[in-house]
């Protein structure tokens, strides 16, 4: 038996006879391991492609090693023999326990709407009983119909009576009840063969409230009206590209057993004047003859370029279409079960006529994935892939920060084709940790691909900054500690600062600080510097800010490096009139800073009444703790000029931590030569600690400077030949490499330390 069971049967075409005849040929020795009688009901697992029921019957030549299927009965998963795999095996079928059924419930697949129309219910009725007979089925299996001369071309069995059952078949005291009758357009939205659970991961929230707005008004009309409620006539889905709203409203209408039928553009507009308008027309009456009983979902992709705003004499086509709408929004009868779903990522672009209630009554905002979102994304997307033990999900999400669920995806398919090339496109192992971090290298968030600045720094860890340890706790503190120990934050009620900003003299490393506070938070990071602000057109700049702050809203939470923010926001002193851009530029920043204008699109909840629902239930997950900590924008702005800035920038609530980098000290000067010299041959007799006390006032740049002027001293002296660096090199390298910092520049910083710890 155990040769049997290892048997790899190989699947051949189908007999043309045996079509629709339900039989499956195999040979005696498979008959004698199942122990099967000819005619039995069977059930073959095709791994990956579903299932189908069978009767047992023996091949006409008697030859081991070979099946043939019938598949007249499958479940959903299945419909073509092309798509089932080449060969089978002998554990793949098993022998079924068979049952005569009391009630059978069905749902009746026909060609077309005008069939459906003109078939009597209790014709049909008959017509199904006598299709059904001979035939082994199971629930949520479908039944093929091979027979001439009827439009029924499918049988899904809905539920049986008994309940649990291997397999089934009906008799003449089996009672047969159609549930419903749809056409074969309606069945191949119901049965859609693409996953949905993968579309939707992380939105099971989004995807229930969804399916109340929708569901609800449609089946139960007379209680709304009832209670003096209108039906939502439409629904507007408003989010980023790749977020999922398309696959969100497939997954709704499959739940609610609605019938959808998508609208695009291209479908629509037509060169012929009124030939647009007669198409949408034709859509719209499409949509009320699929009526039967069944909800209809009418569902218009990308709706702004459809029906954008009004009002230019160009765009006379496009004004048509969208009276056109509304005419037919308006024509809707309160007792029809249609419902209009439209998605847009750009709702300002769309005709303020369509938004008011009425027409599109509800705007339903999917932003972009937080934290756990993406974590259940990843674990779907990783569910059918061969990972590791290493590959941490949990990770993946903290620093996949701004990544859409069409971005995951396309994370998790260049993870694959790395261990692909790493194996030399032979067979693939499993794909870790190491896969997906080198194809971050290749996939960014698709919301930076138009950004203004940029958006990546080089990876800096903080042990590759000499020094200033008081400063590199108090950024941890208020950039690394919320991300990482949220329980805490949430415990004591502290939140993420709004601002942060860096001033010394230059050179000090300010802005490597803020590269390695990126590195070690894994958050969205923008770098602006004026020349990426300023435009000679008025207005340009002030936007410019606020679309910054846009795209660091959408991939919270983010961090907004200002360098030279002295060279970006003027001061609006007694003497300056106010209309000068730099202070029109700062206005708009410390609006943004306050909060003012953000819309309600791109809200995403409240912060405090989130932390106090943590605080009751302690069993939350840190996830969920670090979503809720990390849910703002945090400027951090470096400049060597801080007496020039505003002062309204510098109160409590806009930059609410102000650090000073001061210059190196002797301690500070030795560990950044020691970082500096690490990977230079150097002399024993080189004394750093020589170098540190002889460095005074130099800043971490001027080191930097000194070590490879030395460096270059020995090769020049050796004709490129030296093999170490000596101390009489750094030596006389002291004698042209000056301090950048002047000790009366000192006095401002130190002043304004001072009044900063005074007050």
């Amino acid at each position: 038996m155990s040769a049997v069971n290892r048997m790899a049967l190989k699947l051949l075409p189908l007999d043309p006879k045996d079509h629709g005849t339900q039989r499956c040929r195999i040979g005696p020795e498979i008959f004698s391991y199942l122990k099967a009688k000819i005619g039995a009901p069977l059930r073959i697992t095709l791994h990956g492609f579903g299932e189908c029921l069978c009767t047992a019957w023996p091949r006409k030549d008697l030859c081991n090693g070979y099946i043939q299927l019938d598949l007249k009965c499958t479940n959903v998963g299945l419909t073509k023999l092309e798509l089932a795999p080449k060969t089978i095996d002998a554990t793949q079928i098993s022998i079924l326990a068979c049952s005569k059924l009391r009630k059978v419930t069905v749902r009746v697949v026909l060609s077309n709407l005008k069939a459906k129309q003109d078939s009597p219910e209790i014709a049909l009725q008959d017509t199904v009983k006598d299709l059904l007979k001979n035939v082994y089925f199971s629930v949520n299996h479908v039944v093929s119909v091979t027979s001439v001369g009827t439009p029924i071309l499918y049988i899904e069995i809905l539920a049986t009576d008994p309940l649990k059952i291997d397999a089934g078949y009906i008799t003449s005291k089996t009672s047969v009840c159609i549930k419903e009758v749809i056409s074969m357009e309606q069945y191949e939205h119901l049965s859609a063969k693409e996953s949905l659970g993968m579309s939707v991961a992380g939105m099971d929230d989004l995807r229930t409230s969804l399916k109340e707005l929708i569901a609800l008004p449609l089946q139960y009309p007379k209680t709304f009206t009832k209670l003096g409620l209108s039906c939502p006539r439409g629904i507007l889905l408003v989010g980023p590209p790749g977020v999922g709203k398309t696959l969100l409203v497939r997954a709704v209408a499959k739940d609610v057993g609605a019938s959808l039928l998508c609208i695009n553009g291209p479908a629509i507009h037509s060169a012929r004047p009124g030939e647009s308008e007669e198409n949408l027309r034709r859509l719209f009456e499409q949509a009320s003859q699929s009526y039967s009983g069944r909800p209809n979902v009418l569902f218009i992709d990308e709706i702004d370029s459809l029906c954008p705003k009004r009002g230019g004499s160009n765009n006379a086509p496009e004004n048509r279409v969208v009276a056109q709408l509304l005419t037919l929004m308006d024509g809707i009868h309160s007792t029809t079960k249609m419902i209009i779903v439209g998605a847009t990522n750009r709702p300002g672009a769309l005709d303020p006529a369509l938004r008011r209630p009425g027409r599109f009554d509800r705007e339903v905002v999917i932003g972009t994935p937080t934290l756990t979102q993406r974590k259940a994304i990843l674990e779907v997307l990783t569910a059918c892939m061969p990972t590791s033990s290493d590959v941490d999900l949990a990770k993946l999400a903290e620093i996949t920060t701004g990544y859409v669920g069409a971005d995951l995806t396309a994370l998790c398919r260049e993870a694959a084709m790395q261990a692909l090339r790493l194996s030399c496109l032979g067979s693939v192992k499993n794909i870790c940790m190491a896969h997906f971090y080198e194809s971050f290298k290749k996939i960014q968030p698709s919301s930076f691909r138009s950004s203004v600045g940029l958006t990546d720094c080089k990876c800096v860890l903080w042990e590759q900054i000499g020094g200033l340890e008081n400063v590199k706790l108090q950024l941890q503190q208020s950039i690394e500690w919320p991300m990482k120990f949220p329980e805490a934050f949430v415990r004591m009620g502290l939140t993420l600062p709004k601002g942060i900003l860096l001033y010394g003299p230059p050179g000090c490393a300010k802005t490597t600080l803020v590269k390695a506070a990126a590195t070690s938070c894994h958050c969205s990071f923008l770098s602006i510097s004026g020349a990426d602000l300023f435009s000679p057109y008025v207005g340009d700049s002030e936007k410019i800010v606020a679309q910054v702050f846009r795209q660091a809203r959408a991939s919270a939470p983010a961090i907004v490096f200002l360098d030279e923010i002295d060279s970006i926001l003027g001061s609006r002193s007694v003497g300056h009139t106010g209309h000068g851009v730099q202070e029109r530029v700062l206005s708009v920043l410390l609006n943004e800073l306050d909060g003012v204008g953000v819309k309600v699109t791109e809200r995403r909840g409240d912060t405090q009444l989130l932390m106090e629902e943590h605080q009751k239930n302690e069993g939350d997950e840190k996830l969920e703790l670090q979503e809720i900590c990390n849910r703002g924008v945090l400027i951090v702005a470096a400049t060597n000029r801080p007496d020039i800035l505003d002062d309204a920038l510098m109160r409590p609530g806009r930059l609410d931590r102000i650090i000073y980098i001061p210059p190196p000290d002797e301690k500070a000067r030795l560990s950044i030569l020691k970082i500096y010299t690490e990977n230079t041959p150097t002399d024993s007799d080189v004394s750093l600690e020589n170098l540190a006390a002889l460095t005074n006032l130099f800043s971490g740049a001027d080191l930097e400077i000194l070590c490879k002027e030395a460096a270059l001293l020995a090769l020049q002296e050796n004709e490129l030949e030296a093999t170490s660096v000596k101390h009489e090199h750094y030596l006389k390298s002291l004698q042209f490499v000056k301090p950048s910092i002047e000790p009366k520049d000192l006095e401002i910083y130190e002043r304004l330390f001072k009044k900063q710890h005074l007050t």
